[in-house]
């Protein structure tokens, strides 16, 4: 999965996509995660990154990052791409 190129990101967590008007905000990880998605960045980078920083165990992330994928998902964000199955 990747964030459409065109969806704007505030250093605050605020999120504008400019073809709907629609707006969010998230919290600084929710950022960090969003950032990393919108460059490409694998779900396992993001995984291993975030756990390293944060030092959450790798389970709660993976359950965290599932859930965070989904919304982006729901809230059309994203971009599917089909090599991404992690």
């Amino acid at each position: 999965m990747q964030i459409k190129r065109n969806i704007a990101l505030s250093d605050s967590g605020f999120i504008f996509d400019p073809s709907t008007g629609d707006s969010f905000s998230t919290n600084p990880i929710g950022l960090e995660i969003i950032r990393m998605l919108k460059a490409g960045t694998s779900h396992a980078d993001i995984r291993t990154s975030i756990v390293k920083t944060y030092m959450t165990d790798e389970a709660t992330f993976e359950k965290d990052l599932y859930d965070f994928v989904s919304m982006i998902s729901k809230l059309k964000l994203s971009e599917q791409d089909e090599k991404e199955k992690d």
